[in-house]
Order: structure tokens, then sequence, then C-alpha cells
């Protein structure tokens, strides 16, 4: 096929820049022509809750391609040049990755233009369909993104259900977030804990990614005196760029009784320290109150470690509980405690089953998936179009 691949490339950073880089990489791999387009401007300053968009190290992988830098997410002008220029080179498939509605009029606008072709289907790979964080004006841009879309390719059964519920109608294929295989090997662990400054001979949880109300750091660190009093050499690491009021979890940090085995990395963790953060752990803990899925489950299963997990989403779908992890009951608190206690209490070395659990991650089984929607989708009319020479409505609905 031929597919422009437009959403967050380097140098723009961050999960959804990695992840489009990987599957763009494999989509090539396979024989595919994939022309990736992203953003001169992602958010407007703002808007922007962290301190740069931009990666400070190297990309990751070795992605056979370069992005072109041509959407201005705010710019209509620069919606219509891109629209009319994939248009005209009017690919098989126009393949966006949706997680917010913000960029919904910039989505819509580019996909009218690019269907006025009657060839190229639109696409969503979808993050999220309902947001972590509702705001004013959600429903109508959500409507407003889904006008133009023939089919989505979601990674979990949890977003699955939420667009089926608003769009029954809509083809959707599934297949779970791959494993993150872009960050390098397993370091040594006690050299990773010496680049870190930890003690090398602790139980160290790892907290990872850019902090957000819906991650649940705050309910984490009000758990960890009691997590802390399970074993003397338990530690937390806190490694992340916070997207909000970063004095609240300092003074959280500051005020708990074990501040002492609590280590906050507060910047963004570039591209070539994600290993030395998972080498130096021993579990990973996300305390979400919602989610969908995490991309973090994957780096972490990269690297072999086990997580632990609230039952949120499609978190429960991925972490096999007492085999790669453990999944508790939303909520914080005694949850929290009771994982870290079965974690402290069971077998700690869980590689084998993480090995053959992530075996069903491969990126290669993500993009079958979204040949299998493609194969779909391309059999029906572009909504409003004429239909294909020699082709009816009955012929192309079956």
């Amino acid at each position: 096929m031929r597919l422009t691949y437009l959403s967050t490339f380097f140098p723009l950073r961050g999960g959804i820049a990695h992840f489009n880089e990987r599957f763009a990489g494999e989509l090539v791999r396979r024989g595919h022509a994939v022309r990736a387009i992203t953003f001169s401007r992602q958010y407007p300053a703002l808007l922007f809750p962290g301190k740069s968009q931009e990666e400070t190290g190297a990309s990751v992988g070795d992605a056979p391609f370069r992005a072109e830098v041509r959407v201005d997410s705010i710019g209509p002008l620069s919606w219509w040049r891109t629209g009319r220029a994939i248009g005209r080179d009017a690919p098989d498939v126009l393949l966006f990755k949706y997680w917010i509605s913000f960029f919904a009029p910039c989505f819509w606008a580019i996909s009218r233009l690019v269907r006025s072709n009657r060839r190229t289907r639109t696409v969503y790979v979808v993050d999220n369909f309902i947001p972590h964080e509702q705001r004013l004006g959600e429903g109508l841009l959500r409507w407003l993104a889904f006008r133009c879309v023939d089919g989505c390719l979601v990674m979990s059964e949890a977003v699955e259900k939420d667009i089926r519920r608003a769009h029954p109608h809509l083809a959707i294929e599934r297949s779970p977030h791959p494993v993150y295989d872009n960050f390098g090997a397993l370091q040594d662990r006690s050299a990773a804990r010496r680049k870190l400054n930890l003690p090398e001979d602790a139980v160290i949880a790892l907290f990872f990614g850019y902090i957000r109300p819906y991650k649940g750091l705050d309910l984490l660190l009000d758990a960890f005196p009691a997590m802390a009093a399970l074993h003397p050499k338990l530690h937390l690491v806190i490694a992340g760029e916070c997207y909000e009021d970063e004095r609240r979890y300092r003074d959280l940090v500051k005020a708990s009784p074990v501040s002492d085995r609590i280590h906050y990395f507060g910047d963004y963790i570039p591209n070539e320290a994600v290993a030395t953060h998972f080498s130096a752990a021993d579990v990973l803990v996300l305390p979400y109150r919602t989610a969908t899925q995490s991309g973090i489950v994957q780096i972490a299963y990269h690297f072999e470690r086990p997580c632990i997990v609230t039952d949120v989403g499609g978190l429960g779908e991925v972490v096999q509980d007492g085999a790669t992890g453990y999944v508790v009951p939303a909520g914080g608190g005694a949850a929290l405690v009771e994982g870290m206690k079965r974690y402290l209490d069971g077998p700690q070395d869980m590689r084998e089953a993480i090995r053959r659990e992530r075996r069903k991650y491969a990126w290669e089984a993500f993009a079958e998936a979204l040949e299998r929607l493609v194969a779909r989708i391309r059999t029906r009319p572009v909504p409003g179009k004429a239909l294909p020479v020699g082709g009816t409505k009955a012929s192309i609905d079956r």
C-alpha cells in the first residue's frame, strides 16, 4: 500500500512520537510505501504544560524515513496546503494517530480535502476515544473528528467499546499495544543504579512517564509509607516531567516520613536514558485513576520488568495477574500496598513469563491488523462518492 501517516514524529518528543516512528518503520519493512508528515507546531505554547515539545537527544530506533514538517495544528492555511498535497498524491490510506480532540478541526479539514480524490481511505489509530481529562466542547470536537473516518485500529477492548457505542457501524480492528523495543538493550542493574546514584542493594519501584492527574502519583505517594514498612530497603523512583503544578508533588515527597527513600527525577527522560531507569528498577508501578492502555507497560516488558497496575481501562488486559505482575483495584491506598506485598512475598523474578507474554505484542501483528482493516474498508465506497465502475451497492457492502 501507499500510506500517508500524519502525526507526531521526531524531533517532537514523547511516547506517541516513539510509537509512530516504530510503527511506520515496521510498515516500511513490510513493503509499504510510507510518507510521514508531522507538525511544525503541535501545541500552542499557551496550551502546552511541559517545558519543551522537542527531543533533547537522538531519535529512537532506525526509522528508514524522515518526516516532512508541514502542519500547524492551529493554522488552517497549512491544513489546506497539506490536504491538497496529500490529495494530489492520492495514497491508498491516510493514517492519523488520534489521542485528544484538540486536533479534530485539523484532522477533519485535511481528511475532507484528501477524500475528494475518491481513492484514499482514512484510518485512525486510536489511543483514547474518551479523554482522560474532559474539557469544554469535547463531545462536539469528537463528533467532528470522526466525521471522515473509514476505520479505526484500537489497542484495548475498553477503547473499542467506547467507539462502538458512538459509531456502531464503523469498521474497527483491535490489536494490543506492541512492545517498545526501540530504547536499546537491558543494562547491568548495578551499573544503572550507579549512574542514577541509587542504592545498589535496594528494591526499587519505578513510576515512569509524564505526571498528570489521572496517573495517580499522589495516590502512590500517599501509600508509599505503608509500602515502605513492608521491606526495609524498598525505594521509590519517580521519573518524568510534570504536566501540572510540580510543587504539589515535591511537597508530598518532602512531607513523607520516608522521603529519604523517594528519588525524584523531575525532568523529561530523554530516549538514551530510558534503558538506564528501567534497568535500575525491580518493578514498575502504575497507580492510574483512569486508562485506556499504557505504552509504559510495554517498555517494562521489553526490559523484563513486572508491573503493579490498577484495574482500569486496558491495563488488566496486558498484565497477567500473578504471572507478569499484579492487578489491583483502582483508588490507591490499601490496594496499592497489597499489590506491593504480593510482589515482595511472591516470586520476584518473572522474566520467563514476561518473555512468553510479550510475544503477543509484536509490531508485525499490529501491522497485520492495519492491513486487515484496510482490506475491509477498501471494499466500501467513500460516503457521498460514486461507486467503482462495475460495482453495485450490494456487492460492495458484502
